[in-house]
C-alpha cells in the first residue's frame, strides 16, 4: 500500500483522521483556499515592507503546499506510521521544489521544506516558536505582528502569517482539535494544544485588526518545585511547609494576577498528593498536568450553534461530588462554582485546591465573596465568611515582579473568625529590596515567627517539620 494517489506522488492526512485542509475533516483531497500574495502588494498597517525575494519564497511555499494537498491520498495515510509519512512527504516536497523554474539555494530549500511540513502537519508559523523551549508566551496581535515572552521579557518575533485568512485557518485547526468552534456568532474561544498549552483566540467583529490569539506555554516536561526554587520563586523552607500542608490535606487557594505562575505552582504542589487518593480536576480548558495515576480530568463545554448544551464549571463540580473524589482541583474559580467548591471543602473533600485572580491574599477572600454574590446567592455576609474561614486553611500569593520573574510573595493561614471579620496571618513573606543590573527585582524571603495552627495537623499525619522552620528570620535573599 503506497502513499501516493492515482494523481501522482502524494500523501494523505494525519492519523487523527482530520484532513490537512483546516475545517474540512474527512474531505476529498482539494487545494486549500489560499490567496497568493502579489509580489508588489503592499503590507497593511505599519509593518515593514517585505523584500521581493521573501515574497517570492512565500508564494513558492503556497504553490508547493497547494500541489502537495491536491495530490494527497487520504485513505492510505491513516494506515502508515507518522515517521514514514513525513519522510515520503519530504521527498515529494524536494521534487516539487526542484520542478519550480525559479532559482533557490539549498539553505532556502531546506527552510522552505520545513515551512511546508509545518503548514501541512502542524500549525504553520507557530511551529518554529513552539519548538523553542525558552518561549513561555506567544502573542499574535495580528497576522504580521507576533510577540513572544522569553525569561519574563516581551520581544517581537521574526515570523508572520501570510494574511488574516492564513491566521484564521490556523486558529480553526487548533480549536477543531479539541472539538470547539469559533465564528461570527461565537467570536471568542478557549482551547489547548496537545502539550497542554492554553490558547485563547478572538476574531472579528470583536477583534478590529483581524484575528488575534495568545498561547500560554506549558512545557512537555512539567516544572517541579525544585525548579522553582532554582529560579528563585521561593526558598526551600517554603517548599517544606507547602508540601507538608498538601500531604496533610489542608485546603489551599493559590492567588495571583495573570501570568503570575498560579497554574504552574498548582501543578507542582499536586506532586505531593498521595498516589492512592482519587483526584478530579475541573477546568475551562484542560491544562493541569497532575502527577498522580488516579486522576479524572473534566472540562467544560461551550454552547453549540443553537445556544444549547453548555456545561459550566459549576455543573462539573456538582457532578464530581457523585464520583467519589478524595480531592477536587479546580483550575480557576470565576463564579458560582466558588460556593460549591467551599461546600465540597467543608464536606469531606479536604486537601482540595484551586486558583483565583487577586492582588493579595486579603483581596482573594473579598473576591470569593463577590463571586458568590454575583452568582445570585442571598447569603448573610457573616455566614458566608464563616464558610470561607472553615473551608480554606492556606492561601499562597504569587506575583510577577519587575523584570518578569514569578515569585511567591506570601504564604498566609486563615485562623477563623473574630466578629464579622476573617482572621488571617502571614507565615512567610517576600519583601522587595531593589533591582539588579539586569533589571530584575531583588528581595528577601522571611519567616514571620508565627507558628501556624495547621502545624499540629501536619504532625498528626506523621510529617516532621524542621524545628526552626517558623522561627522569625530571613530565609534567603533572591
Amino acid at each position: 500500500m503506497g502513499l501516493f494517489s492515482s494523481k501522482g506522488s502524494s500523501v494523505a492526512e494525519p492519523r487523527n483522521g482530520q484532513s490537512l485542509i483546516a475545517g474540512e475533516p474527512n474531505a476529498a483531497p482539494a487545494a486549500p483556499a489560499i490567496r497568493p500574495v502579489p509580489i508588489h502588494a503592499p503590507i497593511s498597517g505599519n509593518a515593514p515592507q517585505q523584500s521581493e525575494r521573501s515574497v517570492y519564497l512565500q508564494q513558492l511555499k503556497v504553490r508547493i503546499h497547494q500541489q502537495l494537498v491536491s495530490r494527497l491520498d487520504v485513505q492510505n495515510l491513516r494506515m502508515l506510521p507518522p515517521d514514514t509519512v513525513r519522510g515520503e512527504v519530504r521527498i515529494l516536497i524536494r521534487e516539487l521544489c526542484q520542478s519550480e523554474k525559479g532559482l533557490i539555494n539549498s539553505a532556502d530549500q531546506e527552510r522552505l521544506m520545513d515551512e511546508v511540513m509545518d503548514e501541512t502537519f502542524g500549525l504553520g508559523p507557530l511551529e518554529t516558536l513552539l519548538k523553542d523551549q525558552t518561549i513561555t508566551d506567544i502573542l499574535v496581535n495580528r497576522f504580521d505582528r507576533i510577540y513572544v515572552e522569553r525569561r519574563g521579557r516581551l520581544e517581537e518575533a521574526d515570523v508572520r502569517f501570510r494574511d488574516n485568512q492564513h491566521l484564521r485557518q490556523i486558529i480553526d485547526r487548533i480549536v477543531g482539535m479539541v472539538g470547539r468552534r469559533v465564528d461570527e456568532t461565537s467570536p471568542m474561544v478557549d482551547a489547548r494544544l496537545a502539550d497542554g498549552s492554553r490558547v485563547n483566540a478572538i476574531i472579528p467583529p470583536l477583534a478590529l485588526d483581524g484575528p488575534a490569539m495568545s498561547v500560554r506555554r506549558f512545557g512537555a516536561k512539567p516544572l517541579q518545585l525544585e525548579d522553582l526554587i532554582r529560579h528563585g520563586a521561593f526558598p526551600s523552607a517554603v517548599m517544606d511547609f507547602l508540601s507538608a500542608a498538601v500531604q496533610a490535606r489542608c485546603n489551599v487557594v493559590i492567588s495571583g494576577g495573570t501570568g503570575s505562575g498560579k497554574t504552574t505552582l498548582l501543578n507542582c504542589l499536586s506532586r505531593y498528593i498521595p498516589p492512592d487518593e482519587r483526584v478530579i480536576t475541573i477546568e475551562d480548558a484542560a491544562e493541569l498536568q497532575l502527577q498522580q495515576p488516579h486522576v479524572v480530568r473534566l472540562e467544560t463545554r461551550p454552547p453549540n450553534v443553537e445556544g444549547k448544551g453548555e456545561v459550566t464549571q459549576r455543573d462539573l463540580v456538582k457532578n464530581s461530588l457523585r464520583m467519589r473524589p478524595d480531592r477536587i482541583v479546580i483550575g480557576e474559580v470565576r463564579g458560582g462554582e466558588s460556593l460549591d467548591m467551599l461546600q465540597a471543602m467543608n464536606t469531606g473533600h479536604e486537601g482540595s485546591m484551586t486558583t483565583i485572580h487577586a492582588n493579595n491574599t486579603r483581596d482573594s477572600l473579598g473576591r470569593l465573596e463577590v463571586m458568590i454574590a454575583m452568582a445570585g446567592y442571598d447569603i448573610p455576609i457573616k455566614a458566608l465568611r464563616q464558610q470561607i474561614a472553615s473551608a480554606v486553611q492556606i492561601i499562597v500569593q504569587s506575583r510577577r515582579v519587575t523584570g518578569g520573574r514569578r515569585k511567591v510573595v506570601s504564604v498566609s493561614e486563615i485562623t477563623g473568625m473574630e466578629g464579622d471579620a476573617i482572621q488571617m496571618h502571614d507565615l512567610f513573606v517576600w519583601e522587595p529590596t531593589g533591582m539588579d543590573t539586569d533589571g530584575h527585582a531583588t528581595g528577601r524571603f522571611s519567616a514571620t515567627g508565627i507558628r501556624p495552627r495547621c502545624a499540629e495537623r501536619i504532625e498528626h499525619r506523621g510529617i516532621r517539620l524542621p524545628s526552626d522552620l517558623f522561627v522569625r528570620r530571613v530565609l534567603e535573599s533572591l
